[in-house]
């Protein structure tokens, strides 16, 4: 089957002209029916963020309401700690927060003249977060969002970029700020695990922090297209990127490919109580893993064909963001 280029690439790709100060989202009748990025779930609702700054929040999966966002850029990742306190971020390094779980929220940071996107956003606790994006972005809190800082994980390059920057330092050091601005590769995804700090991204990047996120070392490449996700299930670790391309890890086992019979660029990825695990992706297919021990994928494909970006489990339905809308279904 045909398959779309990947979400990331085009969610990077979108430009608009910069704001010097946020605008507020545009109210919408029908909020719900435009492209939603990510959708995440507490124990009360439902979040959902997207284009031009679009928050929507459920109690029920049924009935929806936007929430007030204080910008009208494409938000990217959505994250809670509990009930009430969550982050999303964004285009323009845009982070928000709220503290009424979603019904309003406040800009943390708003950066455009970095003109570049975050891609996504995690928190330890209450205080400690990371959100990451686009050429090696990476900002820092400690103090629940009031100060961001920004790093640059130099331990991630390949040596010879390193020892180039290094030259470059004591050189030219107008042009070593240039060049750190984009030598290293997008960040897409960054997950908690029993393990450590993962993050995955292009050219086949999978690091790994087991300090939160002090230091990072970069894995051995097992595939150098990009990966959109990790995730653990049952002892082990799933990522899964370009084209189908799906990976499990143990630590008995190393890096093994898993199978699937669609192509289609998978996007995220949920787990279920039960162990077991989705992969959204473009086309709408929906890849399906219900044995830890399987190297097969399932696959199922939706009749209108669109790209899903993220899903949650939720009162019995399998609650979807996708480049059309939020959508449902029943959950098997």
């Amino acid at each position: 089957m045909k398959y779309l280029l990947s979400w990331a690439t085009l969610l990077l790709s979108l430009h608009v002209v910069a704001q010097t100060t946020p605008q507020p989202a545009y109210r919408a009748e029908q909020a719900t029916q435009t492209l939603f990025t990510d959708i995440t779930a507490t124990a009360e609702r439902v979040v959902a963020v997207g284009q031009h700054g679009t928050i929507v929040i459920s109690e029920d999966a049924q009935q929806w309401q936007q929430a007030q966002s204080p910008v009208d850029v494409l938000l990217t990742s959505v994250f809670f700690i509990d009930n009430n306190q969550g982050w999303a971020c964004g285009h323009d390094a845009t982070i928000l927060n709220t503290q009424d779980g979603g019904q309003s929220w406040q800009v943390q940071q708003f950066l455009p003249e970095l003109d570049k996107p975050c891609l996504d956003i995690t928190f330890m606790d209450a205080q400690q977060g990371i959100a990451v994006g686009a050429y090696g972005m990476y900002f820092v809190t400690e103090d629940g969002g009031q100060s961001w800082q920004k790093r640059f994980l130099d331990s991630l390059l390949f040596a010879e970029d390193r020892d180039y920057l290094n030259e470059l330092k004591a050189e030219d050091p107008e042009g070593y700020e240039s060049e750190t601005a984009s030598i290293l590769p997008h960040f897409n995804r960054i997950a908690t695990t029993s393990k450590g700090l993962y993050i995955v991204g292009e050219m086949g990047l999978i690091a790994h922090s087991s300090d939160g996120g002090q230091t990072w070392q970069r894995e051995d490449e097992i595939y150098h297209g990009s990966f959109f996700d990790i995730t653990e299930m049952a002892d082990k670790l799933y990522v899964a990127g370009l084209r189908g391309n799906a990976f499990s890890y143990s630590e008995e086992e190393g890096w093994q490919q898993l199978m699937a019979n669609e192509q289609a660029t998978m996007n995220s990825i949920m787990t279920t109580a039960d162990k077991q695990l989705y992969i959204f992706g473009n086309s709408a297919v929906i890849y399906h893993l219900d044995d830890a021990s399987s190297m097969q994928l399932q696959s199922e494909q939706l009749s209108d064909g669109k790209a899903i970006l993220n899903g949650v489990q939720f009162k019995g339905q399998l609650i979807l963001a996708t480049e059309a809308g939020i959508q449902s279904k029943e959950f098997n």
